[in-house]
């Protein structure tokens, strides 16, 4: 599919991404991300007393990575859901898990969730990027900082400036870019496992 010059692709994955960025947006990363979210999420109802078997634990954990993606296709187009079809996908990988996948959660919980772990990890990406940028204009702001160049406002010749002070311009930028990052990495919230309020009675009717 990916070589079908008919089909759309997104210049900002087949020009512009790296195969770390392009790779943490795709599906396998994507649903392999919820499969270790319904792991966790029946983890915590076990130890919290509901009757979920070690055996149904350790099934899931032996099918988080491999994806039957085109069963996982046929089961969307019969239940029109994406949540469901994975649901189902990941229960014929672990038949003994099938009644405590996703137990009492919606779909926001894995969708919503996964989406927040794959843009951190994103950002952790970008900014480990962004500091060897920086690291590099310092270098070159240093071995440039006394070559004279001329500078210009307005789109006109001003005074004499060097290479180096105008790198430390760049530079900056960068730096308060990776301020705001590094501020979205330590108050980005994770949705947790509560349901919509009119959706809470499986928890109350439970715990």
């Amino acid at each position: 599919m990916a070589n079908n010059k008919k089909l759309y692709v997104s210049p900002l994955v087949e020009r512009n991404a790296s195969k770390e960025m392009a790779e943490l947006f795709g599906a396998q990363k994507k649903f392999s991300t919820w499969r270790r979210l319904w792991l966790e999420l029946a983890k915590a109802q076990k130890k919290l007393g509901l009757d979920i078997k070690q055996n149904q634990i350790n099934e899931m954990a032996k099918h988080l990575d491999d994806i039957d993606f085109k069963k996982a296709t046929a089961y969307e187009k019969k239940f029109r859901h994406d949540c469901f079809a994975h649901i189902h996908t990941f229960a014929e990988a672990a038949p003994k898990a099938a009644p405590i996948i996703h137990l009492g959660a919606t779909s926001c919980f894995v969708g919503d969730n996964a989406d927040l772990i794959i843009m951190r990890e994103a950002l952790q990406i970008t900014s480990g990027k962004l500091a060897a940028v920086i690291n590099l204009l310092g270098r070159f702001a240093k071995k440039y900082r006394s070559l004279a160049t001329l500078g210009f406002t307005h789109f006109q010749p001003a005074q004499l400036t060097t290479i180096g002070k105008r790198a430390t311009l760049w530079c900056y930028e960068f730096v308060m870019d990776l301020r705001e990052i590094e501020y979205r990495l330590e108050t980005l919230p994770f949705r947790g496992v509560k349901r919509y309020h009119r959706y809470t009675g499986f928890f109350f009717g439970t715990f």
